[in-house]
């Protein structure tokens, strides 16, 4: 059986960071809950959006695939307490690598993003 650091690096690798190289949007509504929050700073500026508010940027970009860029999801660590949890993640997309930090709550039996907080490092 499959640990909860598994599952949620599982869920990051065929999920989260394909559905974001591809700009898959069914793929991301699979691994965030519906009430997902999202902030950080992006470009230095402050960055505060709902899931629906990010799906949408993500259906009218250009993804990452079809830029030709180079893209690249890495997990840096999970740490899972019963059903909580939270991974660090780097994504290098575009011009931009992003620092993440992203809980997770095991809802119906299913490891889901519940916020999302992000820094542009480059």
């Amino acid at each position: 059986m499959e640990t909860s650091n598994e599952q949620i690096s599982a869920a990051l690798e065929q999920l989260y960071f394909t559905g974001i190289y591809e700009g898959n949007t069914d793929m991301l509504r699979q691994v965030m809950h519906p009430g997902t929050l999202l902030f950080g700073d992006v470009k230095g500026q402050p960055y505060a959006k709902t899931l629906d508010q990010y799906l949408d940027g993500v259906a009218n970009r250009q993804s990452p695939r079809d830029s030709g860029k180079p893209f690249k999801g890495e997990i840096i660590g999970v740490d899972a307490v019963n059903t909580i949890a939270t991974a660090r993640v780097r994504v290098k997309m575009y011009d931009f690598y992003y620092d993440e930090f992203l809980a997770f709550h095991k809802l119906d039996g299913r490891w889901v993003i519940v916020n999302k907080m992000i820094s542009d490092i480059s």
